[in-house]
């Protein structure tokens, strides 16, 4: 583990909970260059889309081929690209020079370098997924990057090891649909959010070129991947007691921001 990955960690060290500090703790813990604190108690899969994550194939092409590849598909050929992509998850989060930033699902932390870069080296960016493969790839482009304010981290995004209130923005691109349970998602993204701070979300939404009827739970079920109503997300955020939500349709997905009311 390099100096500077080393310095990051520590910095998010600080935001966890009691109890993730002690796995924190444990033997191997920090050996592979992202603090591990699922072992093997990884969450179970939710379908193909999730277990072909897990591979060795996926995260190598992940960031170059497969994730703009799909994301093509699903947002049509005048969608917005990666770059484009970026660019929104920044404006909906509204990053400035010193944020702290928790990067959910973050895969090779392709998105969390580009937010790592936004906020400076005061700000610090968390990145965290429950694939040991992706981090693997992460770890590796995060050394060559010698990038100072990014920690990765594995933990399970509906669980997440932080303390309440520790983010001034939190990301959840392309993966809230392959949640278990994406509503405890979104409340432990909500929680963990400090008051005023920020949510930026790309997901799935229903379409007419979607699944419906029967087909729609039995399609989800073989490939793990849910399919939102167009208003669901943005009235789950209203519930939470999100504000000004943003919500921007392209093809069959969806991009969805608002601020947590201040208290």
């Amino acid at each position: 583990m390099s100096a500077t990955t080393g310095e990051a960690q520590e910095r998010a060290r600080a935001l966890l909970t009691s109890d993730a500090l002690e796995r924190a703790g444990e033997p191997g813990a920090t050996e592979k260059g992202y603090l591990d604190l699922l072992g093997g108690d990884a969450p179970a899969s939710t379908g193909t889309t999730q277990d072909l994550m897990l591979t060795r194939a996926v995260p190598a092409i992940y960031e170059r081929w497969w994730r703009p590849a799909l994301a093509r598909v699903a947002k049509g050929l005048t969608g917005p690209g990666m770059a484009e992509e970026i660019r929104i998850a920044r404006l909906l989060m509204g990053l400035e020079i010193g944020n702290c930033v928790l990067d959910v699902a973050c895969g090779p932390g392709n998105f969390s370098r580009a937010f790592a870069n936004a906020v400076g080296d005061t700000g610090l960016v968390v990145g965290i997924d429950a694939s040991e493969t992706m981090l693997d790839r992460g770890a590796a482009e995060l050394a060559r990057s010698a990038t100072s304010n990014l920690a990765l981290i594995r933990g399970d995004a509906t669980d997440l090891p932080f303390r309440d209130a520790s983010f001034d923005a939190v990301c959840c691109f392309a993966a809230l649909h392959l949640f278990d349970d994406p509503m405890a998602g979104l409340d432990e993204m909500t929680r963990v959010l400090t008051p005023g701070g920020r949510l930026a979300l790309m997901t799935s939404v229903q379409r007419k070129l979607a699944p419906r009827g029967p087909a729609k739970p039995l399609t989800e079920r073989l490939s793990g991947m849910r399919v939102f109503r167009q208003d669901e997300i943005a009235e789950a955020l209203q519930q939470r007691g999100f504000e000004d939500i943003h919500q921007r349709l392209s093809g069959l997905v969806q991009f969805v921001g608002g601020h947590l009311a201040a208290a």
